[in-house]
């Protein structure tokens, strides 16, 4: 019997955290679009497919960058570029 005079104010500050914890969720908009996410799982397939053509050319964009801004002589090694 002892017990449930822990059991009582335990269960009643879980309560006022879930409470808290749903609150915190509607203030920070959580619940704004529940129409969306289940549509978008239609749609990932070719989103993907976007993404890797997109993520090609944008890694050989950098290559190309990255390729530039290599020395080119051992003296180039000790000036620092201005930009970074």
């Amino acid at each position: 019997m002892d017990v449930i005079y822990w059991l009582i104010p335990l269960s009643i500050a879980l309560l006022v955290i879930a409470i808290a914890i749903f609150f915190w969720a509607v203030r920070t908009g959580q619940f704004q679009d529940l129409d969306s996410p289940p549509v978008d799982i239609l749609f990932d397939d070719d989103i993907k497919q976007q993404n890797n053509t997109n993520s090609k050319t944008i890694e050989s964009d950098t290559d190309n960058v990255n390729r530039a801004n290599e020395p080119s002589s051992p003296d180039d090694l000790h000036q620092i570029p201005e930009d970074r």
